[in-house]
């Protein structure tokens, strides 16, 4: 069974394995949302990160994504290993602001979709009907 669990935080969400002993307190946050449970009873750490489509616009052509798919790779470059490390997986849900979302967030929206979908019932009580969560 999978738990999908959101937070609104301000900041980021603290992950305890990132505590670094020497200041008692987690310098390295790589997730601004904690989904427990995500694969194999490992828990994900998602990174939510919005650009600009014109950010490092430079000489060279414009690309739609560019911009949202180089923040996604620098957060993982990043984050992923410490993740990893520490039997976590790291998603890394970047986009732009003119709506173009990296395959990690099309990925992740499609499977909370998915788990969203499972979990709602339609019942029919007398003729009439009714959805539920389950």
């Amino acid at each position: 069974m999978i738990f999908i669990i959101i937070f609104d935080l301000p900041k980021e969400a603290p992950v305890n394995f990132l505590t670094d002993p020497l200041e008692g307190r987690s310098t390295l946050r790589p997730g601004d949302i904690l989904v427990f449970g995500w694969v194999g009873g490992k828990h994900a750490c998602v990174d939510l990160t919005g650009v600009s489509p014109l950010v490092g616009l430079g000489s060279s052509a414009f690309t739609v994504g560019q911009a949202a798919l180089k923040a996604a790779s620098g957060k993982v470059i990043k984050h992923e290993k410490t993740c990893l490390d520490n039997q976590h997986v790291f998603i890394p849900f970047a986009f732009d602001t003119s709506g173009f979302l990296a395959l990690e967030a099309v990925d992740l929206l499609s499977r909370v979709q998915r788990v969203m979908h499972s979990n709602v019932i339609t019942i029919v009580i007398k003729g009439t009907r009714r959805t539920q969560g389950a």
